[in-house]
């Protein structure tokens, strides 16, 4: 039995103003248990001092831990005395006699002191002890007749049972009696009421924080301002913590003396005075709980983890069922009418019982992650954490992590864990209810019903016997405490107390000793761990079919099917991401290894590698879900042979993972280790003994353990000693098996590169191991072993030393932990460095075999498609195609499959750079990946870094860009050699910057490309037709002001002059290649030229089609015509860009055109180019004026004086406009208050024939313009609507740069006048389109790439360009239409001056709309007129600093708008203009080579096209091949071409009416630019081809369309192309001729305009008709023509589905077409059948004859093949035929198979069958 109280004792104020011991009983310590210091200040935690009046007597508990960590329960119940005067006195004059005024002459009242009666005891039974010194108080306050030593000694001698479940009544000698009732298990805490109080004073959110914050180890701190109510809130919360226990400082009540406690770094659960509330304030890292004010006060600083959800919410709804009830029912109509709470003892246990409820569902299966690693002499017990957390789903929940990592759960495991003890009603709970638990998760009935029946077992266990007979204990009259003459507490004898202890201790003694029978069993384990949630329920659905494919992989490898392996490998990588395939995945490896070794080849061995790693890059460092633990056996097994005695094994090639240095997975698989070892061990004893039982079941280790538990005491000595012996050496065996392990993932296959700690804590190895060794041996051994090393070599040595320590550190832990002797430790840590360097040896071999592998087997190389010329430069290198910042190929956000990264080779030909490969991503790996450009597109080439994405080393990576909007990333292969990279340059530059236009690859076409590659030293052209001048050289070098270019070798300039010199930007065209020319460089007409040539070109053409005159008529001069042809430039004298024959005024002479032409900028005068042909007023370009100062002087050197030259030139100038307006019907007379002719414009809409634009022009409009904004615009972009006509409008408006009209003044007397505007320089345009690349192409990934895509293009200011040209050319187009005419003169007149003279025709004349027209417009205005394309496309070396400036495309892509905004206008397609915008670049073709066609005539370029054809296959003219091209393929026709007569188109040219153009952005992967046609369409058919030879895969006709891969429009055309193709397939079969398209497709709209004549019925409106004037109807209108013209081309529809011919006239009239002749004829059937008759078709184009029962069948009865027709012979009547009928009208025909009998109507008929028959056969 155990004593009630160990100590009596009576404490009272003393005069220091500390508490002091008066009496203590026993006097002597009990030997165990030591007495208390310091228990004074416990009994007036709040100081002790003398009060002014009597309190009423006060009782509390507080608790005192000793050293060992016992607690000591204090019951203090504290009274007050009156002190005696005299004592007061003297301590009033002593003690203040330091305060300065004396305050002794003031008497003072009567005090108080208090004085304690103390119990002290080890037993927490509150009641028990407030009653027995409650008794010992009223004796002595009463005067009771007992005497109080007797009571002290008899309470101190008082002893009650430790059996649980006992009562035992107790009497102190004095009448009373007590019942003492001790718990069934003492495990359980005792909370009496405590914990309801507890949630009564602070509710159910904050009890869960303090609660929460407890379990993960923060302070907490109780105010309250009852003592009783601190150790009562104290107790509660401990309780609530079941079954966990507290190991940290634990004072429900601390003196106040003591308050510095509170800075303790370590965790608590205090309780203080709230009069020390101020003092707690500044405490930081403590949580406050109020029991006076309810509240909770967490610190910022302090984030406390709250259970795991739905834990915390079923929690909180349980707690409120308990301590709310009402709150169920408060909604309800009619409430029951007594719903009310338990009592409040019973409420407590509810509580608990929640509490209890929560435990066992967080810890549920915790026995399952035990490992046993001794078993004797005691048991050695670790928990694996990693485990427990990752099968609970839980391994990210803070607070179940915080829990574990915790002492009191560190203290849970070795209380709790070990297998054979007593258990309680926790672990009955966590091992059987967990599952009803489950099941009952959503009914409150049975949650509530549950934890009544869990409540009632804890109220049982506090109180065993309910019918208790009452208590009987004195209590002092009310109010005794203020009886003025009490007298002072005695003292008491203490011989008289300590006789009755001995008397009692001697009879304790005899008394048997009282052994608590302890009931042991094995603990039960419950079910296996289940996670909290199922997070991913669907997830697991799917997994059984992704677990079937892991193995079918794996069966693959070993079966060595490499290729069906390597098809599953992508399905088995992405299954690799959920953790049953990673499981599924080891176990599979595992059946696979025998005897501890499996050797594989080097494809298999690299394959499995691949997939461990994958399997552990989804590991975490704590690998939760064991799979680096399983995998740890199978990397020391798999193996290849390297050589002979040398192996690698998987080990070496799985290091770069984070989880094999993170210790605490080592310890918890070196644990994983032992059980199992130690659990054989046991077993293998077990079955000697038990050989004939038969199979037993499988035991666990705990079961194990727990039956070793129970035999160990009857065991003899020697047994035990044997049985730790063998414990201890299969402890440390393993360890010297895991030292092994440990080296080989911890050593790198190359040791000599220090590579070993990838960013882990290994190094700091302290803060990784939670270890609690300290004073470890491997230290010293480590720092001996690092002094001492017998290593030379100090990097090798260095990565030893590192591991030798992280595997010392190690073993020191685990040994220590599982009780290894200290030698067996020694002799470890003398082993491990020389396995370390044992294990380095080894890998030095491997690591040198490994190297002289053959690299692993790569793609064989694809080979590009060439064109015919086209040649490879240099064979392909292997290369890797990086992904760029576009996103589509990348796979990436948008999705779709990772075409990028590819792995193939670059090739170099003379026309192309083209790559070619398959992508690195095994999922997308059967696609072909082509990306190309020609190589005259290239702009920029630079060498960057790239983080590779794929797994070879790169030496370099090259970006090409390329102006046709493709951009190369190429990652050179480590085979391919740096010189090999090198030399790849050098010819990418030779050929990008030839050194003359002749070595470009519309000339080199067909030459073999080595004689291309040599510089020629002199250029020897027999097919020049036209030498060239020495002086012509000379002076070609004086004007370029630098050497003649193709003299010079070239070189490309190296990478670091590269990069530093930035090509300045030179203004060629200020200082002009070609000054006016001298006479001695004008060709002279003995060259041959004759006019004639001049008369063909396009110019001519079209001043002819505009009727501006006819080379006969400006040879006779007749006057009436305002313009003539002049031939003043033939031999290109005063322009060398001009063409040769010019329109120009009737009036003007040629020398006077010689003089005005010097004062333009390049000789550049004002020339016609168009004239309206209805207000007749004349489009005109020129160069800009030259400047009147210095500069004019300059540049007009060659004039005899420059004075005279400016003065008479100026006058001839307005000479010469005179004479432009002159020649205009005088408009501008009549025109003054006339508003305009209603206008013809269309503004950009598909058809706005509603909407006219009537508005007229500004009279500011030049001031107008002036500004930046060109126009102040109607929100279109149009010019704004106010009436603005001036008084008198110019006849002509000369259109200038701002900058160079400075000093002109309007002048009234002209009919002209200047419009002055902003326009942008080359400078610009390059810089823009530089930037448009960048947003269209980028280089690299941007973090949000739409809107860094938005901001590149916004700040490219392109598409401000293009709004500036479209402005001005609407502009011009307004004024050509309201009858003025038009100079534009801006810069030199070749480039935007091309541009807006280009736009305003195309936008004026429906003529250049078409696709003749088109060809006309850039043949005039670009190439005769001379924009220098050589020049502005760097197209030769002399160009390469001056860079490319993409004046034509930025033309092509104002028409693209324009399209856009009139698509029914135009003949041709978008595709066309983007062809062009591609070739005119490409140097494919000679058309855009050169200058000038002065150059091209030079070169002998113009007129060689004459008989001197070559080959067919190549066309030196992109117009050739267009032509070509488009007579085989509708490709580049516009299907809705419906122009309108005579329209005039204004498009809106406001930025928000631009579109980006979509050339610039799209690719098409699969096949490269899609503009070499003939490499395109030869693509598919051979890819069909390839995929035929693999019958094995089923062949399907879907065809999936990826963006940026295929191109769309080939794999699904649009309706009608799809039609045209069927038709053109359909006559192939049939073996007629095919007709083209063209003739198909204007066929079909004549039939379909006539038939919509004949009928406006319901087939009009299905024809589109009624619709014409939307867009949509060309397409409805097409479909169905071209469905008629199906069945007029073959009479007959698939079977079944003609549609009956008496349905529509339109039908009929359609079939009637092919039906050569048609009729009815009788037929004799076969033999013995009667004649019937038929109605006879006779098909000239299916070459049959067919008959159908009568006129209106669909269903044909019969075909006779006009092809195997024999014969045509007058037939007889035989029997049975019509009677009516004259013998003549019989014929027979005679086929290979019978002969057919035939009888027409009469005579005439059957001679008309026997023609047409006839005449079938011999067309046959």
């Amino acid at each position: 039995p155990a004593r009630l109280p160990d100590l009596f004792v009576s404490n009272t104020f003393s005069w220091n103003g500390q508490g002091q011991i008066l009496q203590r009983f026993p006097e002597k310590d009990w030997e165990d248990n030591p007495f208390p210091q310091g228990i004074e200040l416990f009994c007036q935690p709040s100081g002790w001092q003398l009060f002014t009046e009597r309190n009423p007597p006060t009782f509390f508990v507080a608790v005192l831990t000793d050293i060992s960590s016992e607690r000591h329960y204090c019951a203090c119940f504290t009274f007050w005395e009156a002190v005696e005067s005299a004592q007061v006195m003297w301590w009033w004059v002593n003690g203040e006699e330091e305060e300065e005024e004396s305050s002794s002459l003031v008497q003072p009242a009567q005090l108080f002191a208090p004085k304690s009666l103390v119990l002290v005891s080890r037993l927490d039974h509150t009641e028990v002890f407030r009653n027995s010194l409650g008794l010992i108080y009223t004796i002595y306050v009463d005067g009771l007749s007992a005497s109080l030593e007797n009571v002290i000694g008899n309470l101190l001698t008082c002893t009650i049972p430790i059996t649980g479940g006992a009562q035992r009544t107790i009497s102190l000698g004095a009448g009373d009696r007590q019942v003492i009732q001790t718990p069934i298990n003492d495990s359980l805490p005792v909370s009496s009421c405590s914990v309801a109080l507890l949630f009564r004073q602070l509710g159910i959110t904050n009890v869960l924080c303090l609660f929460c914050a407890a379990l993960t180890e923060h302070k907490i701190l109780f105010l309250s301002s009852s003592y009783q109510r601190l150790t009562d809130a104290c107790r509660a919360l401990l309780a609530l913590m079941f079954p966990l226990k507290y190991s940290f400082t634990y004072v429900p009540i601390l003196p106040a003396q003591l308050l510095e406690v509170l800075s303790t770094p370590t965790p608590f659960i205090i309780g203080v005075s709230s009069i020390f509330q101020s003092e707690t304030q500044e405490l930081l890292d403590v949580v406050v709980a109020d029991l006076d004010g309810g509240t909770v006060t967490i610190p910022e600083c302090i984030h406390i983890s709250l259970l795991p959800e739905p834990l915390l919410h079923q929690t909180r709804e349980a707690l409120s069922m308990i301590l709310d009830p009402e709150l169920e029912v408060a909604d309800l109509a009619f409430p029951p009418s007594t719903v009310s709470a338990s009592s409040l003892k019973m409420q407590d246990k509810e509580i608990r019982a929640v509490f209890l409820r929560l435990f066992a569902q967080l810890l549920q299966g915790y026995r399952w992650c035990l490992h046993i690693i001794r078993i004797h002499p005691e048991p050695v017990i670790r928990f694996h954490k990693a485990a427990f957390l990752g099968q609970r789903g839980l391994v990210e929940d803070d607070f179940l992590t915080k829990v574990l990592e915790g002492m009191a759960f560190a203290g849970f495991v070795t209380e709790r864990g070990a297998p054979y003890r007593a258990i309680d009603l926790f672990d009955e709970l966590v091992a059987y209810e967990v599952k009803r638990m489950r099941a009952e998760e959503g009914s409150k009935q049975k949650i509530l019903r549950h934890i009544k029946e869990l409540a009632e077992q804890l109220y049982k266990n506090e109180n065993p016997y309910p019918a208790v007979t009452m208590h009987k204990v004195q209590k002092p009259t009310d109010g005794c405490h203020l009886r003025l003459h009490q007298r002072p507490f005695p003292r008491l004898d203490e011989g008289t107390v300590q006789w009755i202890i001995d008397q009692a201790t001697a009879k304790l003694q005899t008394a048997p000793p009282a052994v608590k029978a302890e009931k042991k069993c094995m603990v039960p384990s419950g079910p296996p761990i289940a996670a909290i949630m199922e997070r991913n329920g669907s997830a697991l659905a799917n997994s059984a079919r992704r677990l079937e494919v892991v193995r079918n992989c794996i069966s693959y490898v070993f079966e060595n099917k490499m290729l069906e392996a390597k098809k599953l490998l992508p399905a088995v990588l992405r299954a690799m991401k959920g953790r049953a395939a990673r499981h599924c995945l080891t176990q599979e490896l595992n059946l696979h290894v025998q005897q501890n070794r499996a050797v594989l080849d080097h494809q298999q061995f690299d394959f499995i590698v691949r997939v461990m790693n994958c399997c552990l890059q989804d590991c975490t460092a704590m690998d939760e879900h064991g799979i680096a633990a399983a995998l740890l056996p199978l990397v020391t097994a798999f193996c290849r042979k390297l050589s002979p005695g040398i192996t690698q094994f998987a080990y070496s090639c799985v290091q770069e993972h984070v989880v094999w240095t993170n210790i605490q997975f080592w310890e918890a698989m070196f644990y994983c280790d032992v059980q199992n070892h130690i659990r054989a061990l046991y077993l293998e004893s077990n079955e000697e003994n038990h050989l004939d039982e038969g199979p037993q079941e499988e035991k666990s280790a705990l079961e194990i353990a727990s039956e070793q538990r129970r035999l160990w005491p009857t065991m003899s000595r020697e047994k035990q000693q044997e049985l730790i012996q063998k414990e201890e050496s299969t402890v440390f065996s393993q360890a010297i098996h895991y030292a092994n392990r440990m080296s080989y993932l911890l050593l790198p296959l190359d040791t000599s590169k220090n590579r070993l700690l990838r960013s882990s804590g290994l190094g700091d190895v302290e803060s990784v191991s939670n270890s609690f060794v300290t004073n470890s041996i491997a230290g010293s051994v480590a720092e001996s072993y690092d002094t001492e090393s017998g290593f030379e070599d100090a990097e090798s040595s260095d990565v030893a030393n590192y591991v030798v320590r992280f595997i010392n550190r190690f073993v020191d832990k685990v040994c220590t932990e599982s009780g290894v002797t200290n030698e067996h430790l020694k002799g470890l840590h003398i082993m491990i460095p020389d396995i370390v360097q044992m294990h380095i040896e080894t890998l030095d071999a491997v690591h040198r075999e490994s190297k002289r592998l053959p690299p692993i087997q790569k793609p064989k190389l694809l080979r590009p498609s060439l064109l015919v010329g086209e040649e490879c430069v240099m064979e392909g290198l292997r290369v890797y195609l990086m992904p760029d910042g576009r996103e589509e190929a990348a796979g990436g956000n948008i999705g779709g499959p990772p075409l990028l990264p590819a792995e193939g080779a670059i090739f170099l030909t003379t026309y192309r750079i083209v790559f070619k490969g398959t992508p690195t991503d095994p999922l997308v790996g059967e696609q072909v990946v082509v990306r190309s450009f020609p190589i005259a597109s290239l702009t920029k080439e630079k060498k960057i870094n790239v983080q590779p994405q794929v797994d070879q080393l790169i030496q370099e990576v090259l970006q090409l860009r390329s102006c046709t909007f493709q951009l190369l990333r190429i990652a050179f292969d480590e085979e391919v050699a740096s010189e090999s990279a090198e030399v790849f340059r050098k010819h990418l530059h030779k050929l990008r910057y030839p050194q003359h236009v002749r070595g470009t690859f519309a000339f080199t076409v067909g030459q073999s490309p080595k004689q291309a590659m040599q510089p020629k030293a002199k250029e020897k052209n027999p097919s020049l037709r036209y030498q060239r001048f020495s002086n012509l050289m000379k002076n070609a070098k004086k004007t370029i002001g630098r050497p003649y270019v193709t003299r010079k070798k070239y070189t490309p300039p190296t990478w670091e002059q590269r990069s530093s010199q930035h090509f300045q930007e030179d203004d060629e065209d200020e200082i002009s290649d070609r000054s006016t020319l001298t006479p001695s460089t004008i060709i002279k007409p003995s060259d041959k030229m004759t006019l004639s040539h001049l008369v063909e070109r396009a110019c001519c053409r079209d001043y002819q089609r505009m009727g501006l005159g006819t080379l006969s008529n400006s040879l006779t001069r007749s006057k009436n015509e305002p313009f003539r042809i002049s031939t003043v430039n033939r031999m290109y004298a005063i322009c060398r860009s001009y063409p040769g024959l010019l329109i120009v005024p009737q009036s003007i002479q040629d020398n006077t055109i010689q003089r005005i032409s010097r004062c333009y900028r390049q000789n550049r005068f004002p020339v016609i180019c168009w004239r309206n042909s209805r207000t007749k007023a004349v489009l005109l370009r020129s160069g800009g004026l030259h400047g009147k100062g210095v500069v004019g002087l300059f540049k007009s050197q060659n004039a005899p004086t420059a004075g005279t030259c400016l003065y008479s030139t100026s006058l001839e100038q307005e000479k010469y406009l005179q004479a432009v307006i002159n020649s205009m019907p005088h408009y501008a007379d009549r025109a003054v208050a006339m508003t305009l002719p209603s206008l013809s414009g269309k503004w950009g809409s598909i058809r706005a024939s509603g909407r006219m634009s009537n508005y007229v022009l500004n009279m500011e409009i030049g001031s107008r313009l002036a500004g930046k904004d060109l126009l102040s615009a109607q929100h279109n972009g149009a010019p704004s609507e106010a009436s603005f006509l001036r008084q008198h409008r110019a006849s002509l408006y000369i259109i200038g740069d701002k900058s160079q009209l400075k000093g002109v003044k309007p002048d009234p007397l002209q009919h002209w006048e200047v419009v002055p505007i902003e326009v942008f320089d080359v400078r610009q345009v390059k810089a823009s389109f530089k930037k448009l690349m960048k947003a269209c192409v980028p280089g690299s990934p941007a973090t949000d790439p739409s809107l860094a895509y938005l901001r590149t293009l916004e700040e490219s200011e392109w598409l401000s360009q293009i709004h500036k040209i479209l402005q001005i050319s609407v502009l011009v187009v307004e004024l050509l239409d309201t009858g003025s005419s038009v100079l534009v003169s801006l810069e030199d007149g070749w480039d935007i001056t091309t541009q807006v003279v280009s736009l305003v025709q195309l936008l004026s004349d429906p003529y250049y709309r078409t696709m003749e027209g088109f060809r006309l417009l850039v043949e005039k205005e670009w190439l005769s007129f001379g924009h220098r394309f050589s020049h502005r496309g760097a197209q030769t070396l002399a160009g390469q600093s001056s860079g490319f400036a993409p004046v034509f495309l930025q033309f092509l892509d104002c028409v693209h708008q324009i399209h856009l905004q009139f698509p029914m206008e135009f003949e041709f397609t978008q595709y066309y203009l983007k062809f062009l915008s591609y070739h005119y670049v490409s140097n494919r073709f000679r058309t855009f080579l050169l200058d000038s066609d002065y150059e091209r005539i030079e070169l002998g370029l113009l007129y060689e096209e004459k008989g001197e054809r070559k080959s067919q296959q190549v066309y030196k003219s992109i117009w050739e091949y267009i032509d070509r091209l488009n007579k085989k393929t509708p490709v580049f026709f516009n299907y809705m071409y419906a122009p309108e007569d005579g329209e005039v188109l204004r498009p809106y040219s406001n930025i928000s009416n631009l579109k980006v153009w979509d050339y610039y952005t799209q690719e098409v992967l699969s096949e490269g630019p899609s503009y070499d046609w003939e490499l395109v369409q030869g693509q598919p058919e051979h890819v069909e081809e390839v995929d035929r030879q693999d019958s094995s895969a089923p062949q399907t006709k879907r065809k999936i369309i990826w963006p940026c891969y295929d191109n769309r429009s080939r794999v699904e055309p649009d309706a009608i192309s799809k039609l045209l193709e069927e038709l053109h397939n359909l006559e192939a079969e049939l073996g007629q001729v095919p007709e083209r398209w063209k003739d198909t497709w204007d066929k079909v709209k004549a039939s379909q305009r006539t038939e919509a004549r004949q009928e406006a019925s319901r087939v009009a409106l299905l024809l589109g008709m009624g619709c014409g004037s939307h867009g949509a109807s060309p397409l409805q209108l097409n479909w169905f023509s071209l469905w008629l013209l199906g069945a007029e081309l073959f009479g007959s529809f698939p079977l079944g589905s003609r549609p009956p011919v008496h349905s529509s006239k339109a039908l009929t009239h359609c079939l009637a077409a092919h039906r050569s002749y048609e009729g009815t004829l009788y037929k004799k059937g076969a033999f013995m059948k009667p004649w019937k008759p038929r109605w006879f078709v006779l098909d000239k184009t299916k070459h049959q004859l067919r008959y159908y029962d009568n006129r209106m069948d669909t269903e044909c009865k019969g075909v006779i093949d006009l092809a195997e027709v024999e014969s045509i012979t007058p037939g007889t009547p035989t029997m049975g035929a019509p009677k009516t009928v004259e013998e003549k009208a019989f014929f027979d025909l005679k086929t290979t198979k019978r002969v057919y009998n035939f009888c027409a109507q009469d005579v005439q008929l059957a001679q008309q069958w026997i023609d047409r028959i006839q005449s079938c056969l011999s067309d046959a």
